[in-house]
């Protein structure tokens, strides 16, 4: 089959993809102004600074990273103060270059860099890692000067993807991205997931830089000091790649100050410990401070390279040109249109809600992962195609551009793919907590409800991973209408919202102006002499209406809740509406019987005299079939919920 190159230039803004590997691949020289001799020297002083300021602050602490720290001191000292456009005293002005310090236990010389600046003071840095200090191990947002927490390695240049992605194509403003890279981290694959991102949408507005220090925490990394492998590897990503001494301020200024036409790779050849002959390349050094004996000699050293200069550094201020952005009230224009009793699938809802959302909310914005045809997010890409995004299979990559799209409240995020995907970027999502981010992640296909696609497909430990994540928001709508309100609640709720959405239609239940709110639970169903109360979300909340259905022919009734946030969950409304069934309280959820809706409701219940919950949950791995055969086989039908009311009132009875 032909490329249709012209197809490719309209959907994604990219050169043809013959001219994309041809386009320059070396640095031209012509426009390069070679800074003088003073601003060298200056730039020089900076560096061992910044390595005096890291070695004292991690021997304070007790703790650290000096060598790491060290060998980026001229990377450091380049980028900030002869590359980086930006306002020292606003760290987080719209306007400003954003630098992503992706290898992030050298944070202390990140603060060095700050106190250089004069933003913090430098008796501050002997506070590294205290508690009552903002300077912890690892950058986290905090600080003014970090926008996404790293640590975890493999993760920063996604975040920084994510950045460049709004500053070129959202913002259409001046500010660039860089990313500091540690070596050890580029065996991770999640960096080359955004390696491929950022080629793809040429992000030429976007600078990584390799810092090739040769050895890892516990042996050397696997490509050492073999920079032209690096190189190649970046080249064959689509990168500009330029390799240069990571010591030489000079050959730095020049790579960082040439004009380029997609992202650069610079891969910066260091010595891990530079500037502190003792330690300089040896292993056995990662993560240990000085001692105090070897700190001062240290210092004394490198207080003696530093050239006597009355240069001062100073930063050149950002083009203000990014637009204003207010993501407050991010509402719906009308009320949902659906009709009680129309089937509609939760995924579907899903897509139409959000392709809504975005219609009067310019700031919307959809990323999904090759699976927008099944996630309904298609609808959003139809409607607003240059602000839908499309990741393809990578979704650790995925999640990360999330995070670094809604940095700066620049973006109101919403990112989809089969929940059950989402495991394989847990990581990024525990960070995205410490990152204090505001990302919004649909999970759809959950479940054994899904069908005849089996056990690879279906979503049955999600609700349980996004539990366990402090910042996380839980919904769980269960028809068209409260899906459409999830999103508009989602919209508007800090940190990270998680809407868990089901592949079966089922029956609208609520009607259109029915009011939501972030942890009120409805009850469905109800009658003045309820017997057991039963908890169903999603699919299991229509199997547990249909079972009341067919308990009131035999004279039994029940109650029936709709939880709507798993977290936080209507404890309240739980514990009210179970009093009045006698604490009987039966669970059912198209989920691990671990971490789910079940478990939810034991903890919410655990100090309550008289209550008795039994769950029912998906206890096995599960297999292809018919949806409803699944649910049959697995005990969360109607039937089963059924049953179960019967096996509850026959065991209270027998007790009494």
């Amino acid at each position: 089959m032909r490329l249709d190159t012209t197809q490719l230039v309209r959907d994604f803004k990219l050169l043809p993809l013959s001219l994309h590997f041809k386009a320059t691949r070396r640095v031209q020289m012509e426009d390069y102004h070679k800074p003088d001799q003073q601003t060298l020297q200056a730039l020089r002083n900076t560096a061992n600074r910044l390595r005096i300021h890291s070695i004292r602050a991690t021997t304070a602490a007790g703790s650290g990273h000096p060598t790491s720290c060290s060998s980026a001191a001229e990377i450091m000292s380049v980028l900030f103060f002869n590359t980086m456009k930006y306002r020292p005293e606003d760290p987080r002005n719209i306007h400003n270059d954003r630098f992503v310090l992706s290898k992030g236990h050298a944070a202390p010389i990140l603060y060095a860099v700050w106190a250089e600046t004069g933003y913090l003071k430098e008796n501050e840095l002997l506070n590294l890692r205290k508690v009552d200090s903002i300077l912890e191990g690892h950058p986290v947002p905090k600080q003014q000067f970090v926008d996404v927490a790293t640590g975890s390695l493999g993760q920063g240049l996604g975040a920084a993807c994510g950045m460049a992605y709004t500053g070129k194509y959202f913002d259409k403003a001046s500010y660039r991205v860089y990313c500091l890279l540690g070596d050890g981290e580029m065996s991770e694959g999640s960096v080359w997931e955004a390696m491929s991102f950022a080629s793809y949408y040429q992000l030429d507005n976007l600078v990584a830089v390799l810092d090739v220090n040769r050895l890892g925490q516990s042996d050397p990394t696997p490509l050492q000091h073999h920079v032209e492998k690096y190189q190649q590897r970046c080249e064959a990503f689509g990168w500009q790649a330029v390799v240069v001494d990571g010591h030489s301020v000079e050959e730095l200024c020049k790579v960082l100050n040439q004009p380029r036409h997609q992202p650069l790779a610079i891969i910066a050849k260091t010595v891990k410990g530079k500037g502190i002959p003792v330690v300089e390349d040896k292993l056995g050094w990662h993560g240990k401070p000085l001692p105090k004996d070897m700190a001062d000699s240290a210092v004394k050293e490198l207080q003696g390279r530093i050239v006597s200069s009355s240069k001062r550094l100073y930063p050149a201020p950002p083009c203000e040109d990014a637009p204003p952005v207010s993501l407050r009230n991010i509402r719906m224009p009308s009320a949902p249109s659906y009709k009680l009793g129309e089937k509609v699938a939760t995924r579907k809802a899903y897509g139409q809600a959000l392709a809504k959302l975005g219609r009067y909310n310019q700031h919307v914005i959809a990323l999904d992962g090759d699976t927008k045809n099944s996630t309904f997010s298609e609808l959003f890409k139809n409607e607003h195609p240059d602000r839908y995004v499309e990741c393809y299979i990578a979704e650790q990559n995925m999640v990360s551009v999330a995070i670094g799209c809604a940095a700066r409240d620049r973006n109101v995020v919403f990112a989809s793919t089969f929940a059950t995907f989402f495991t394989r970027a847990y990581d990024q999502l525990r960070m995205a907590a410490i990152s204090e981010s505001n990302i919004n992640l649909c999970g759809s296909h959950c479940g054994v409800s899904i069908g005849e696609d089996g056990p690879s497909q279906m979503g049955l430990e999600d609700l349980a991973m996004f539990r366990a994540i402090p910042t996380a928001t839980v919904f769980y709508p269960s028809d068209a209408v409260s899906t459409e309100k999830t999103l508009e609640l989602a919209a508007n709720t800090k940190g990270l919202c998680f809407i868990r959405t089901s592949r079966p239609e089922n029956s609208v239940i609520y009607n259109s102006n029915e009011d939501f709110h972030v942890g009120q639970a409805k009850v469905v169903y109800k009658t003045n002499d309820d017997q057991v109360t039963v908890i169903g979300a999603g699919v299991t909340l229509h199997e547990a209406l249909a079972a009341a259905e067919q308990l009131k022919k035999e004279r039994i009734n029940i109650r029936v809740i709709d939880p709507f946030t798993i977290k936080p969950l209507d404890s309240k409304a739980i514990i009210e509406n179970a009093r009045a069934t006698r604490g009987r309280i039966i669970t059912v959820e198209d989920h691990y019987y671990e971490g789910g809706l079940g478990e939810a409701v034991c903890a919410a219940v655990a100090n309550e005299t008289g209550f008795s919950v039994h769950r029912m949950a998906v206890s096995q791995v599960p297999r292809s079939g018919k949806p409803q055969e699944l649910l049959r086989i697995f005990g969360i039908d109607r039937d089963a919920i059924a049953q179960a009311v019967r096996k509850v009132l026959s065991t209270s009875a027998n007790n009494k």
